[in-house]
C-alpha cells in the first residue's frame, strides 16, 4: 500500500490541472492503476485521495456491513459512489473535477498533504486554519498515540 508523507503546494491551471508530487507518484508505483483516487472528504473541507489499493480496501469493509442496511448504503454512496479515478498524464499531473475543486475553494493552489495511507488535497488557506486546530488537538491528545510493534 503506497504511504503518502508530507505537504505540497502546486499550481492548479484553468484546467484543473495539477501535478501530484514527485513523491506521491513514487508511493503510487506497485499498484494496477496509474493515477489516484479522489472524493469529498466528509471530515474536512477538502478532496480526499488514496492509491487503487486503498479505495478497494474501503469498498471490502463495505460490502462486509449488512447488505441491506442504511450504514452501508450511506457509505457506498458517498466514498464509492463520490469517487473518482484520475490518470496520471506523461507529466504526472491530473485534472481535478470542477465540482470539487468548487465545494472546496481550490482556485489556482492546491496543498497535498500526506496522511499515511490517504492524503488530502486543500485550499492554503483553510488548511492553514485547519492545521492551527488539528495541531491542538494532537497536544491535548498525545496520550492516545502508541507505536505498534
Amino acid at each position: 500500500m503506497a504511504l503518502f508523507l508530507s505537504t505540497f503546494t502546486n499550481k492548479v491551471d484553468s484546467k484543473g490541472r495539477v501535478s501530484v508530487p514527485a513523491q506521491f507518484r513514487a508511493a503510487l508505483n506497485n499498484q494496477d492503476f496509474s493515477g489516484i483516487i479522489v472524493y469529498q472528504s466528509f471530515i474536512n473541507d477538502c478532496i480526499e485521495g488514496c492509491d487503487i489499493n486503498r479505495i478497494k480496501r474501503l469498498s471490502d469493509s463495505i460490502d462486509s456491513l449488512d447488505p441491506f442496511s442504511e450504514e452501508r448504503d450511506a457509505f457506498a454512496t458517498t466514498i464509492l459512489g463520490g469517487a473518482i479515478q484520475l490518470p496520471l498524464d506523461v507529466d504526472g499531473r491530473v485534472i481535478l473535477p470542477v465540482n470539487l475543486l468548487k465545494k472546496t475553494a481550490i482556485i489556482d493552489q492546491a496543498l497535498f498533504v500526506g496522511k499515511g495511507s490517504t492524503f488530502e488535497i486543500w485550499n492554503p488557506d483553510k488548511f492553514n486554519d485547519y492545521l492551527i486546530k488539528a495541531k491542538q488537538s494532537a497536544k491535548d491528545k498525545r496520550n492516545l498515540l502508541r507505536l505498534v510493534n
